[in-house]
């Protein structure tokens, strides 16, 4: 008896050791990001006003003559391009960030699961930036060309730069998270939650779901809230195309044997 209790002891105590340095390594690795994000930060900081300025570039070309941008806080001049820097930081370290996430858990994953992951870890970040560039290069010049021009006569258009920070991040994110929408769609096939069969049955109410999303996350023009629509439709049928080239759900005793 007393050997079993010493023996439920030692696993306590050793579960108790396993817990505690995941627990450790955790905070380890996201400091390194908080680091990171710090370092790519401070290196773009002097810069802050011309990357805002570049993020302005698309609707500065588009404003009427003689308006520009303002600021109707006197700590928006200074507060804003911080943090949009701020912000640009987290984007660039993005990969660092997931090769952090990505040597956290994969030592706790299968042979057949490693195979899979890092690619869609990384096809996740690359995805993310084209939806960033989508946003930019596409979105927003046909977005405040449409704006700018559509209001009443004799309104002199002003936009305010903090105002501009939050819709052009709103949308930034709108677009990035988005273009994640194959990597969602694989997973959720993969993982055994959802069939490509039961996708497809179900393509005409995320074709209405896409339009009601576009609606509620870009502002109100039609033009951007199509340019939302219709990409994470295309991104949905792509999403079905790929999750059909998916490892199949019979996993070989190998996996399990000698996986980790």
């Amino acid at each position: 008896m007393t050997e079993q209790l010493d023996a439920q002891d030692q696993i306590s105590q050793q579960s108790e050791m396993s817990l505690l340095g995941h627990l450790l390594e955790l905070r380890d690795r996201l400091l390194r990001c908080v680091v990171a994000i710090l370092v790519v930060f401070l290196g773009m900081f002097y810069w802050a006003n011309d990357i805002y300025l570049l993020l302005a570039e698309p609707l500065r070309e588009r404003l009427p003559e003689n308006s520009s941008m303002i600021a109707t806080d006197i700590v928006a001049p200074f507060l804003t391009p911080f943090k949009m820097t701020a912000i640009l930081a987290v984007f660039v370290a993005m990969p660092y960030i997931l090769h952090q996430v990505w040597a956290f858990i994969s030592p706790g994953l299968y042979r057949h699961e490693k195979r899979f992951a890092f690619p869609l870890l990384f096809s996740s970040i690359v995805l993310f930036y084209c939806g960033l560039a989508f946003a930019y290069f596409v979105v927003f010049p046909l977005a405040w060309a449409f704006l700018t021009a559509a209001g009443p006569e004799g309104v002199q258009v002003l936009p305010d730069i903090s105002s501009y920070l939050s819709i052009v991040l709103k949308m930034f994110f709108a677009f990035g998270v988005a273009f994640e929408i194959p990597v969602a769609t694989v997973l959720l096939v993969w993982s055994g939650l959802t069939t490509v069969e039961s996708l497809r049955e179900k393509r005409p109410y995320v074709i209405v779901g896409v339009f009601v999303i576009g609606m509620l996350l870009t502002p109100p023009d039609v033009i951007s809230q199509v340019l939302l629509a219709i990409p994470m439709w295309i991104l949905f049928e792509m999403g079905i195309f790929f999750s059909q080239l998916g490892p199949k759900r019979e996993k070989s005793q190998s996996d399990f044997n000698g996986g980790k």
